[in-house]
């Protein structure tokens, strides 16, 4: 099953609007609330960050929403048993974004049934391995997830064309080199990356890390792509605020972002 994907093709010409949040920041409550003001002001699709202490892919701006929320004792569970109360009510799809090794201590088919059972529709793990990547397809098919593959910038052909192929779905373009983060300028290299691909395949494309404002998010929507990923922006604006005022301006955000899009597409 690829509802990520799928959603994305049905789109047509729409870019669709990925917000990237970390779970439990500022803390579990907020969490469920923000994925419910999201879901009302524009996005299409939701990334729900598991914090880890070892984030490598991450710039300090998630880094330290992660810290937050591990420093409350915020875990894998109490995650999966919020968004079983939550996901029903929603009406746009939840990609969970993990490390490697979380999954590997669960236990990797303990790990994608628990996410099943949890009702999210996508799975995003940078740090996977591509040689190691055919269990875990194969078993996200079976508890119904679409797990997500990356393409870096610096990927060769050869390695694009295997992860194109290996794909369940949706390709996951890296549109910078580094971690994620917020960034005053975009590669617009990327976009004949993204050509190139869709050249070589009709798999849809979502473009992610270090797009940063309602202006970068406006120029990338006209590009070759499906959807945008945003994250360190909107957790930035969370901020130094009280968990319902950072959740208003979460709201405000993306229904910006949103509005940004759309007066371009």
């Amino acid at each position: 099953m690829t509802i990520i994907s799928d959603l994305l093709l049905k789109n047509n010409s729409k870019c669709a609007l990925v917000p990237f949040i970390t779970a439990g920041y500022p803390n579990l409550e907020s969490t469920a609330n923000a994925l419910y003001t999201l879901d009302m002001h524009g996005a299409d699709i939701i990334e729900l960050g598991i914090p880890y202490a070892y984030a490598l892919a991450d710039g300090p701006i998630i880094q330290e929403s992660s810290r937050v929320a591990l420093d409350q004792g915020v875990n894998f569970d109490q995650i999966i048993d919020m968004l079983k109360s939550v996901v029903p009510n929603l009406d746009v799809p939840i990609v969970l974004f993990t490390y490697y090794n979380p999954v590997l201590v669960r236990g990797i088919e303990n790990f994608i049934i628990d996410s099943a059972i949890s009702g999210v529709s996508g799975l995003v793990i940078p740090d996977l391995p591509l040689e190691e990547a055919d269990f875990l397809i194969e078993l996200c098919k079976k508890y119904k997830i679409e797990l997500i593959l990356f393409v870096a910038p610096t990927s060769s052909q050869a390695r694009i064309s295997s992860i194109i192929s290996k794909s369940p779905g949706c390709i996951y373009l890296v549109s910078s080199c580094g971690v994620t983060g917020i960034r005053n300028e975009i590669n617009f290299q990327i976009n004949n990356l993204a050509i190139q691909i869709k050249k070589d395949t009709k798999k849809a494309i979502i473009l992610g890390f270090g797009i940063s404002d309602q202006n970068q998010a406006a120029q990338v929507s006209k590009w070759n792509i499906d959807g945008v990923v945003i994250g360190s922006a909107f957790i930035k604006v969370m901020f130094n605020k009280t968990p319902d005022e950072a959740v208003r301006s979460l709201g405000f955000f993306c229904q910006s972002i949103r509005d940004a899009i759309d007066k371009d597409s």
